[in-house]
């Protein structure tokens, strides 16, 4: 038999399971403590502190986090279902929606199976409830920038590519120098956000069945 070249649909789902591997991998090493020096080297170096560091700094970043997550995070998502509708009709549309609900249900699950503690180097400039392994933050940056990005039309790409990058590394930055994520949640969210992306972008790209 002949060997079937892979199928540009099927690198997505090859990419998003070893990106899958690359988080629970990342995990154990979290919890093993291997990340632990590069984590405090990196939050040492830009943790923010109340009443030397700039109060206009903290409230940007406090600002780019608020934006990030929560109920503001649920508002930008479904503007941007409607985006994508009008774009690429409604399979983008829920392709964008599903990737962000399954990603953030994924999430919430890897942060109860890790139970990793939040960073104490400072009093939290953001408040917090949950584990710290991975980033919800970087998981819902990662997953709706992306996908975004890869359903925008072709004229649109450059300026959502910009964008997602953009919006990824501030909130990145945000969520370290607020106190409240350490360096490798933060490559742990990003990588299963980019995951549940490339799953999107495959699930959107199929052929839709029609009724015979």
């Amino acid at each position: 038999m002949r060997n079937r070249p892979i199928t540009k649909s099927a690198r997505f789902l090859i990419a998003a399971a070893l990106l899958f591997v690359g988080v629970v991998l990342l995990g154990f090493a979290v919890v093993a403590g291997w990340t632990q020096t590069m984590d405090l080297s990196i939050s040492t170096g830009l943790v923010l502190h109340v009443g030397t560091s700039s109060p206009a700094v903290i409230a940007f970043m406090q600002a780019v986090s608020w934006i990030g997550g929560g109920t503001p995070r649920w508002i930008i998502v479904i503007l941007l279902c409607g985006v994508v509708w009008r774009w690429c009709g409604p399979r983008c549309a829920v392709a964008l929606g599903g990737a962000s609900l399954l990603s953030n249900l994924a999430s919430s699950l890897i942060k109860l199976g890790f139970g990793r503690a939040r960073p104490d180097l400072i009093e939290h400039l953001d408040h917090q409830t949950s584990f710290s392994y991975p980033s919800g933050h970087a998981t819902s940056a990662a997953v709706v920038y992306l996908l975004l990005a890869w359903l925008a039309p072709p004229r649109w790409r450059p300026f959502a590519w910009a964008l997602a990058l953009a919006v990824i590394v501030l909130n990145a930055f945000s969520r370290i120098m607020l106190g409240v994520h350490w360096a490798s949640d933060i490559a742990g969210g990003t990588m299963l956000g980019a995951a549940f992306a490339m799953l999107g972008v495959w699930w959107a790209s199929r052929p839709a069945k029609t009724l015979s």
